[in-house]
C-alpha cells in the first residue's frame, strides 16, 4: 500500500484566547510542515487560527461545517463541508483526524475529546481538559501537540 496522507483535526473554542490562538496557530503551522492535512470544525477561533497557521506554512485545511452555508467557512479553508449537523459534526471532526490536537476549549471540545477517545485516536492537549491517563496527553505548545499528533500515527 501507497503512504497515506495524515490527517490531524485541531480542536478548541471558539471564543478562545490569545494564547489559545497563539497555540492553535502554531499547531496549524507545525502540521503542515510535517505534511499533515488539518481538519477543523471550519469556523473562528482556534479553528481558523489552525487553519491560518496551516496556509502559512503551504499545508492543506479541510473544515467541518455545522450549518448548510459554505460562507461560514473562515477564510484558510482549503475545503469547507457543510453538514447542516449543528454540533453533532463534532464526532465527525473528531473521527476524521487520525490523531487530535486540543487547544483550550469549552464544551464542544470535550466531546470532540470523548469522541476520539471512544474511538482509540491520541489527543494531545495544550491547556485542554485534563481527563487522567486514559484522556488528554498534556504537552507545553502548540507545535509540540503537533509533533506529538503525526508522531502517534507514523508508521
Amino acid at each position: 500500500m501507497a503512504d497515506q496522507q495524515i490527517y490531524v483535526a485541531v480542536i478548541g473554542a471558539s471564543a478562545a484566547s490569545p494564547e489559545d490562538l497563539a497555540a492553535g496557530e502554531a499547531a496549524g503551522r507545525r502540521l503542515a510542515e510535517l505534511g499533515a492535512i488539518v481538519v477543523t470544525g471550519g469556523r473562528g477561533g482556534v479553528m481558523e487560527a489552525a487553519c491560518r497557521g496551516a496556509k502559512a506554512a503551504g499545508g492543506t485545511t479541510v473544515g467541518i461545517l455545522p450549518g448548510l452555508d459554505r460562507s461560514d467557512a473562515n477564510a484558510y479553508l482549503d475545503v469547507a463541508l457543510p453538514t447542516g449537523l449543528g454540533e453533532m459534526r463534532n464526532g465527525l471532526v473528531a473521527r476524521s483526524g487520525d490523531a487530535l490536537v486540543a487547544i483550550g476549549g469549552a464544551w464542544g471540545t470535550l466531546a470532540e475529546i470523548a469522541f476520539a477517545r471512544s474511538a482509540g485516536k491520541a489527543v494531545f492537549g495544550v491547556g485542554s481538559w485534563a481527563l487522567g491517563e486514559d484522556g488528554v496527553t498534556a504537552v507545553a505548545t502548540g507545535a509540540e501537540a503537533a509533533e506529538r499528533a503525526v508522531a502517534a500515527v507514523s508508521p
